[in-house]
């Protein structure tokens, strides 16, 4: 019943992430831990291969297909920073988890920050004019900004994250599609950099490979569905479906932060 729930709930997942370009691991990690089937860096691993699988395929399908909402000189530096901020927020979540005897704690510490960093995504969302927009030509701001935006989604073990549409809005005055097609090339330069820094160091933690091949496989189909999807809404419904997800994940951050401290 478990493998069943996390098959279902990765698939659904990456298909909003794929519409949304928020990743899928914003949902999965929040979701997995309110279930309590596995430890938490285990959920990470696995949410963040399954982002890697999905944003993989999307960004490959981008390139390929000459997409005009793909802007490879703001995505391209902002990805060269996230690859960066991954290898950080790892070893960021490592010295964290050394903090705390009880992995739960580590769990709590991920769900505060989750539920503040989607809290003001969110926020912003609903209401683009508390902050001015831009339109960032210097390439070298763009590495400092997926430098940050690296290290909270690796840190997070959320794979990429909402914080990736505001920034691109904000800094590039990217519509909430758009940002969408450009967040998930962000997202696959982070996780691929991410992953590779767990496997150097061999920090990889223990799990099922029947269930990160099913999850890897889920983020793939997740990203074709998605994809399609994306394609046919509008950026106004593109924008309430990345809402809708952002309401659920702060609902279930306050849920886990409950548990973990309990």
């Amino acid at each position: 019943m478990h493998l069943l729930i996390i098959v279902l709930v990765s698939l659904l997942a990456s298909v909003i992430g794929a519409i949304a370009g928020i990743g899928g691991g914003v949902i999965i990690r929040p979701v997995l831990d309110s279930l309590g089937i596995m430890e938490v860096a285990a959920i990470s691993f696995l949410s963040g291969c399954t982002v890697l699988s999905m944003s993989a395929y999307n960004a490959a399908r981008s390139i390929t297909s000459g997409d005009k909402s793909l802007k490879m000189k703001i995505a391209f530096p902002l990805g060269v920073g996230a690859a960066a901020g991954g290898v950080l927020g790892k070893h960021l979540f490592s010295y964290v988890s050394s903090l705390f005897e009880n992995a739960s704690r580590v769990g709590a510490v991920q769900s505060a920050c989750l539920f503040v960093v989607t809290l003001i995504t969110f926020a912003y969302t609903l209401k683009p004019s508390y902050l001015p927009s831009f339109r960032v030509k210097n390439p070298l701001l763009s590495i400092a900004a997926g430098l940050l935006l690296g290290l909270i989604s690796a840190f997070l073990g959320i794979g990429g994250g909402p914080i990736n549409l505001m920034v691109l809005s904000v800094l590039y005055s990217m519509n909430t599609k758009d940002a969408a097609q450009n967040s998930l090339v962000v997202i696959f330069l982070s996780q691929s950099a991410s992953l590779l820094s767990t496997l150097i160091t061999h920090s990889v933690p223990d799990f099922s490979v029947l269930m990160l091949i099913l999850m890897c496989i889920c983020g793939i189909l997740g990203g074709v569905i998605g994809r399609i999807f994306n394609k046919k809404l509008s950026a106004k419904q593109v924008r309430f479906i990345f809402l809708a997800a952002m309401l659920v994940i702060i609902l279930l951050s306050v849920k886990n932060l409950i548990y973990y401290l309990m």
